[in-house]
């Protein structure tokens, strides 16, 4: 049912905005404990890692150039501890670049934000999808 709900928010920002949808996230992720910003791609339903963390994007809608800016993603994120039998979900939910806030990763050691959507994933992902 959360699920539901949440798609059909999706919906509604779709029906509010003309948007398009896009093949790839923009992220950004900051290690708080090493300080490491990284900036990476993540496709559409293929999971990416960043240090622990495995983020699987699942929508990523950006408005057109014409109308005032926004972009949002629907992201899956799951830790994998060392040591632990299972990731474990930590966040599930959709994020918006201008308002990172609004529905953001809670996590003592990572932050994770959307800054854009892409319709070209040539380009190779960065350091910061690969684990440490």
């Amino acid at each position: 049912m959360k699920s539901l709900l949440r798609f059909a928010g999706a919906a509604c920002l779709l029906a509010a905005l003309p948007a398009s949808a896009e093949t790839a996230a923009v992220l950004q992720g900051l290690d708080k404990t090493t300080a490491r910003v990284s900036k990476f791609d993540a496709p559409v339903d293929q999971t990416v890692r960043f240090g622990t963390l495995r983020i699987t994007v699942k929508a990523c809608v950006k408005r057109p150039p014409e109308e005032p800016p926004e972009t949002a993603a629907f992201l899956m994120i799951d830790e994998a501890r060392p040591g632990a039998a299972a990731p474990q979900a930590v966040f599930s939910g959709w994020m918006f670049a201008s308002s990172p806030a609004i529905s953001a990763l809670e996590d003592p050691i990572y932050d994770i934000n959307v800054l854009d959507c892409r319709s070209d994933t040539t380009a190779a992902p960065s350091s910061g999808s690969t684990g440490k």
